[in-house]
């Protein structure tokens, strides 16, 4: 939250009062609340900003204005020839300038970005003291990406292997824009003639600034076409420059990678059966403010055609549009926002159309960049998104008097209560039905995609009409809530894939995008003859060798797909020792151990099946091998718990996840909450959320019907009883300890919260928290990454914390939380155990989990964020600073739960007594008492079993 906010809802009580008197009376005289009631407190959007302003005449234009650096003070150094001011992640600088003439100026920026953790590079921009606008929040400055060979590679069996991904440093000069896509003009800000100061606070990634300059606001010119007989004189014979599209000189994103498609015998190259990465873009192409350049090496100055061999088959109804810039800039404003529209086969798509765009290009090289942009959508989508935020802080309010599940019988008088209802639904009522309208008008038909607007806007019109019967109906209203709100990020993902593109002289002749009947028939046949011999489910190269060492990976393709491009680049150079990849069901470890047919290696293990393969000697203690303790540093006590028994270690964790607190920073400031520091703090903010009908959400016992042979122990449970003192097991786990009286309290709390508070078994996280139910929750760390894309709207509204804990005497509060983590395991049943080992060893080092971390996010996006194990690798992974500093917060406290015989008791049965005491309202003391009978039983027959001491 920051200082403006906190500062606001803690306004003196006088203020206060004072406030709501002016409020009570806006009401009583029938005048509408603003339909956000963070308006009061919030600041205006971009579009709000703008509004505000007056217009300016064309001669009343500025001069550009250069910002001193040296004003800031810093570090200077210099970099390919230009003096750079360096920035640091944690910097915090401000320059002061004068303003010889009021006016809107743009910002550029000239930078270079530094070695980081290879995010975007953000900062927060203020002027004179104060962030302008709510966008200024977060300005983003685009890393510059480029594959490791621009020739695929390929495998043993003639297949092309992905390139990786690396980045290529080099000065951009940019105008700040909201790469969000929501605004296609850059940021215009208003300057009044006088001083002001300009101020950049880190929070990601360092960057080293050449230049900031203020340049005058200016809409890009008009094209006009050359004379006929000058474009004749200056073409020159006829030329065709061809650029295959996955041979790409730079892109802003390392999700932008060559795909394949086999679909078309026209695509180039193509073969029949091989992989060939032949087109670019496609689903990963998709969001605003992604682009890609391409380099056009002409041989002969004169005049050309720019055309493209694309495919939208993506998004049907809609245009993807694009932003095209010749040599770093956009020549005419025609091409501020082209759109391709739907369509399912491939095409050529010439800038201009039927009357093609003339470019004079000179002998030479020249690059070509395409940037994904949301053009005429964008004030449309702005709308919508609006839209939901309103209709969501309306659906929070009617709540807060009705409740999730209201009477029916029960006449709440909403539009008395509410007194702006009834104006807000009439309001985005008419804001659909416009909205609607014109995206008709856009799209030229009224297709299914839209049909939520018009379902929606139908139904707040009979709100209106009626809304008694606004009650019984919320059940729906946040449905099509909801589904505005995906609709919404379903239109802004605006996917294109290419070919190839060309530039091309008059006359020039162009080959066909599609191929012919004969040549199509040829291709489905010999596609089918090959799937006979092809195996299709291989990866990457097979080493034949004897001692090939045989990694199974548990999982999804996308990490054996990364995984061994990396074996075969990083670790058998090193060592000389082949690696299969095996992707493989969890479901076949188990018989496949048994038939003595499993590989060397298992990854991405759950966290209860090492301990109990070990049991039954069906896995190797690592701690006897050269180097362990090198290896187990790298990790958090927390993380080796799970995998360590009698002496032993028997695997080592890759993924390790703990609790954090989520919370909405909009609706805690509205109803004067705190960050809730103690457990006490939370008994104390429950009752204020439910008078309002809001709720806490915390990390909830498996469903009904789950897999109870793997259950751990609850969450919620586990922080209560650890930050008590308590514990789950005796030493050596020879039986369990929850006969404690900590533990014993700490079950008597955690059954407490559900039956004294009614608080939800089961919830979807993401959606109440994004609707506002659940304005705080319990939950893993990771599920960072799907509200940063899930949930846009939200952007700035939410953030997180360690989770609450227990005052201690010393006024210290402890935070205990459990991890739940996944595993690289070296099999016993390997005849290679030291190169197993080798690898093992390898995999969990720190480069390597970097360089995964960094693929795998390339490859699925910031929602595939990896959540390594190695604090030193999660470290250098790109998250944001904040992000880093709270995990670092919390982790001192986090807690790994041993792994015992007979301890798969332990999470099954303390979900029976948590159902028995909740459902059934037995007490908690002889509920639990009676459990511990019935697990320490299991723990000694297994403990017999195995021949292990009672």
């Amino acid at each position: 939250m920051k200082q403006s906010e906190r500062t606001a809802g803690k306004a003196s009580l006088p203020g206060r009062r004072l406030l709501w008197l002016v409020l009570f009376v806006l009401a009583v005289l029938g005048e509408p609340l603003c339909a956000d009631p963070q308006e009061l407190f919030a600041l205006p959007t971009y579009g709000a900003y703008r509004n505000d302003l007056t217009s300016l005449t064309e001669t009343e234009r500025p001069a550009p204005v250069a910002i001193d650096l040296d004003r800031a003070g810093g570090d200077f150094t210099e970099i390919d020839g230009r003096r750079a001011l360096l920035c640091d992640e944690d910097s915090n600088l401000t320059w002061s300038f004068e303003i010889p003439r009021s006016g809107d100026y743009h910002i550029r920026i000239d930078y270079y970005p530094l070695p980081g953790k290879t995010a975007a590079i953000e900062r927060e921009l203020r002027i004179d003291g104060e962030i302008p606008f709510r966008e200024a929040r977060t300005l983003v400055l685009q890393r510059i990406w480029t594959d490791t060979f621009p020739v695929p590679a390929r495998d043993n069996r003639n297949n092309d292997l992905k390139p990786r991904q690396i980045e290529r440093p080099a000065w951009r000069s940019v105008v700040i824009r909201d790469l969000e896509g929501y605004y296609s003009r850059p940021y215009s800000l208003r300057f009044e003639r006088g001083s002001h100061s300009l101020s950049l606070t880190a929070l990601r990634e360092p960057v080293a600034i050449a230049s900031i300059r203020l340049v005058p606001a200016a809409a890009s010119p008009a094209y006009e076409p050359p004379a006929p007989e000058v474009a004749e004189s200056a073409a020159p014979e006829e030329l065709l420059i061809k650029v295959q599209a996955e041979e790409c000189y730079a892109k802003s994103d390392p999700t932008l990678y060559p795909i394949m498609d086999r679909t078309s015998p026209a695509t180039e190259p193509y073969h029949i059966s091989k992989i060939r990465l032949n087109t670019i873009g496609g689903p990963n192409w998709r969001m605003p403010g992604q682009w890609i350049t391409w380099r056009l090496d002409i041989p002969e100055s004169g005049y050309y055609h720019i055309g493209f061999k694309v495919r939208q088959n993506f998004v049907r109804g809609f245009s993807a549009n694009r932003r095209i810039l010749l040599d770093g800039t956009v020549p005419f404003a025609e091409l501020e926002n082209v759109a391709f529209t739907f369509g399912r086969e491939w095409r050529h798509e010439i800038l201009g159309g039927e009357s093609p765009y003339y470019f004079y290009l000179s002998k030479g090289s020249h690059t070509v960049t395409l940037e994904n942009t949301l053009g005429e959508m964008a004030p449309l989508l702005r709308k919508v998104e609006q839209n939901v935020l309103t209709l969501n802080n309306l659906y929070r309010r009617i709540i807060m008097i009705t409740g999730v599940s209201p009477d029916p019988f029960r006449d709440y008088r909403l539009e008395r209560q509410i007194p702006e209802m009834t104006a807000t639904l009439e309001r985005q009522a008419e804001l659909l039905a416009e909205i609607y309208a014109d995206l008709v008008t856009l799209t030229g038909s009224k297709g299914s995609e839209a049909a939520i607007l018009e379902k929606l806007q139908l139904q707040l019109e009979d709100f209106v009409a009626r809304p008694e019967t606004v009650p019984r109906r919320l059940d729906t209203f946040k449905t099509n809530i909801g589904a505005l709100g995906s609709w919404l990020l379903m239109v802004r993902e605006q996917p294109l894939e290419l070919d190839y593109l060309y530039a091309y002289t008059p006359g020039t002749r162009i080959p066909p995008a599609r191929a012919g009947f004969a040549r199509k028939l040829l291709h489905e046949a010999g596609s089918f003859l090959a799937s006979f011999s092809e195996d299709y489910s291989a990866i990457g190269n097979t080493v034949a060798e004897e001692e090939a060492l045989e990694v199974w990976v548990i999982g999804g393709r996308e990490r054996a797909q990364i995984i061994k491009p990396l074996v075969d680049e990083l670790f058998t150079p090193a060592t000389g020792i082949g690696v299969n990849v095996k992707l493989v069901d969890e479901k076949v470890l188990l018989p496949a151990t048994l038939s003595g047919l499993v590989g060397d290696v298992a990854m991405n293990i759950k966290r209860a099946t090492p301990i109990n393969f070990a049991l039954r000697n069906a896995v190797v203690d690592l701690s006897r091998f050269p180097g362990f303790d090198a290896a187990a540093a790298q990790f958090a006590e927390s993380g080796l718990r799970p995998y360590s028994f009698n002496g032993g270690v028997y695997a080592l964790p890759e993924q390790e996840y703990f609790d954090v607190l989520f919370y909405r920073k909009d609706i805690l400031n509205e109803l004067e909450i705190e960050i809730p520091q103690t457990w006490e703090d939370l008994y104390r903010i429950i009752p204020v959320l439910q008078k309002h009908n809001l709720d806490i959400g915390l990390p909830f016992p498996v469903p009904m019907g789950a897999d109870q042979n793997v259950l751990p122990p609850n969450q919620t449970f586990a922080m209560l009883l650890y930050q008590s003192g308590g514990k789950f097991y005796n030493p050596e786990g020879v039986s369990i300890a929850l006969d404690s009286e900590e533990a014993i309290d700490a079950f008597r709390t955690w059954t407490g919260l559900f039956t004294a508070y009614k608080l939800d078994l089961e919830y979807n996280f993401g959606n109440r928290f994004r609707t506002g139910e659940m304005p705080i929750a319990i939950q893993r760390y990771d599920n960072y990454n799907m509200l940063s894309v899930f949930a846009p709207e939200l952007r700035g509204l939410w953030d997180f914390a360690p989770v609450p804990g227990i005052e201690l005497a010393d006024g210290t509060i402890e935070r205990d939380v459990i991890s739940d983590s996944t595993a690289c395991m070296l099999m016993q049943a390997s005849e290679y155990k030291e190169n197993a080992w080798e690898f093992v060893r390898w995999w969990v080092d720190a480069p390597t989990q970097i360089r995964f971390g960094r693929e795998i996010e390339s490859l699925l996006g910031a929602g595939g964020r990896y959540p390594t194990a190695n604090r030193e690798a999660l470290a250098a992974l790109p998250w944001p600073v904040a992000v880093i500093s709270q995990l670092e917060a919390q982790w001192p406290s986090v807690r790994g739960i041993p792994e015992y015989p007979g301890g798969y008791f332990l999470g099954r049965h303390l979900d029976n007594a948590f159902r028995r005491v909740v459902f059934r309202g037995d007490d908690p003391r002889e509920t639990l008492l009676d459990y511990v009978d019935v697990i320490n039983d299991e723990i000694w027959l297994k403990r017999k079993e195995f021949g292990l001491e009672l």
